[in-house]
């Protein structure tokens, strides 16, 4: 095989049109194993063919890039590093987006290696190609880049590389492209600051932290609602909820909440207000952030109330997360007659809604009577374990009873019926409640 691969390579480097002996080459790299091919990768001068990616016959860029995928996942990252740095800073800049996706798929394999990462780290033309790619129209793409920068940022040497240097500027010059594009780099920065309290006061000090709670205030409902999921996101880690409350960014979203009820066109970010909350409920626990935003609550119950399709799907899915553990189901109890009120909403969702949102109704319900024998909560350090409670008391039986019995009239009815229809989701909704019942 090693010949045949040598003089195929031999025979293209000499063609002036090679696509033939470039299909050939292709049939025979894909026709081994690749841990046979990692064996000879190394001993192969192919570098010619990133020379064949110039060129304007689409065919003979596709052979070689295929060709190229193959070779190069053969070899190791350090030896890619040191060997072909500059042919993939080249392919980032090329005008064909699957050598773009090549390239930073490449450099993906090397900033995942420790060893190799110092050849990324020690480039900065290469790093700025990186960042360039964010902007570019393929998502894939700029999905790619977002990736590698984010690892190459796991590190105060990375992290420096990136906000320490000329590095800052690009990134901020590419957030200007559009609105798109700078939400791409709000991801970055998200993920990088979801790292560490180090990387968050990195991201912090540069601005765009600041800038995306800006965002929370914008005039545009939709880029004020992707503003509201990245910001979710970074709640998910304990600094990052630390660094929104002293910023006062949760207190403000729960105004938005009240403010949403002026505002004819909330329905736009409504959901993602609602999301948060229901983010942070799980992880601070439900009590804590319900006493203490109590609009919260009080909107999901209204969501379930009301008529519009979507607000009543997220309401759902919020109470179901809730009354997933004893503590949301003790939260909600504490309402009273209010969820009361909500659980015979729910019975009649069960039972009258379209199709989709019966589905999700019954889940809720299985949710809210589920009382598994152990329960996971998310410690102070992020990390969820197991809880060995049996959570089957007499009270909360009690509570639980009470709660199906509030759905309908004739519940166990209700539900038989539902478990005979011919619709498979609703027939295996309507069981899983018969199941946490029992």
């Amino acid at each position: 095989m090693a010949a045949s691969v040598t003089e195929l390579l031999r025979e293209i480097a000499e063609l002036e049109e090679p696509l033939e002996e470039l299909r050939s080459l292709k049939t025979v790299v894909y026709s081994v194993p690749l841990n046979t091919l990692r064996e000879l990768a190394a001993g192969l001068r192919f570098g010619m063919l990133f020379g064949l990616l110039d060129s304007g016959d689409r065919e003979q860029i596709d052979v070689c890039v295929a060709i190229l995928e193959r070779l190069l996942q053969a070899l190791e990252p350090i030896y890619l590093a040191q060997n072909f740095k500059v042919e993939l800073q080249a392919g980032l800049q090329h005008s064909d987006d699957n050598v773009k996706i090549l390239a930073v798929s490449q450099i993906g394999r090397i900033v995942e290696n420790a060893d190799a990462i110092t050849e990324v780290l020690g480039s900065p033309e290469l790093l700025k190609e990186m960042i360039h790619c964010i902007g570019g129209e393929r998502i894939s793409v700029a999905k790619e880049a977002i990736k590698s920068l984010s690892r190459v940022a796991q590190s105060k040497a990375g992290l420096d590389a990136l906000f320490m240097t000329d590095m800052l500027e690009e990134l901020k010059t590419v957030m200007g492209i559009n609105d798109v594009v700078r939400y791409r780099v709000y991801e970055l920065v998200v993920e990088i600051s979801s790292v560490s309290p180090v990387s968050l006061g990195y991201c912090a000090n540069s601005g765009f932290i600041s800038q995306l709670l800006g965002e929370l205030a914008g005039n545009d409902v939709l880029v004020r609602a992707t503003a509201i999921a990245m910001v979710t996101a970074l709640a998910q880690s304990q600094h990052g909820r630390q660094y929104l409350a002293q910023q006062g960014t949760i207190d403000r979203i729960s105004n938005m909440i009240i403010g949403a009820d002026s505002d004819p066109f909330s329905g736009f970010y409504l959901p993602n207000l609602v999301k948060f909350f229901g983010n942070l409920a799980m992880v601070d626990g439900p009590q804590q952030i319900c006493e203490r935003y109590p609009v919260f609550i009080e909107k999901v119950f209204e969501m379930i109330e009301g008529q519009e399709p979507t607000m009543i799907g997220v309401g759902l899915d919020t109470i179901g997360i809730l009354g997933s553990c004893t503590e949301g189901k003790q939260v909600l109890h504490k309402t009273g007659r209010t969820f009361q009120e909500i659980l015979r909403r729910l019975g009649s969702i069960s039972c009258n809604a379209s199709t989709d949102t019966r589905i999700r109704c019954l889940d809720t319900i299985a949710s809210l009577l589920s009382l598994p024998r152990e329960e996971e909560r998310t410690g102070e350090n992020g990390v969820t374990g197991q809880m060995q409670t049996d959570q089957q008391t007499e009270d909360l039986l009690g509570m639980t009873e009470s709660w199906f019995q509030a759905l309908h009239s004739h519940p166990m009815e209700a539900f038989r019926s539902m478990s005979t229809q011919p619709f498979p989701e609703i027939h295996i909704g309507a069981l899983k409640v018969f199941t946490v019942s029992l």
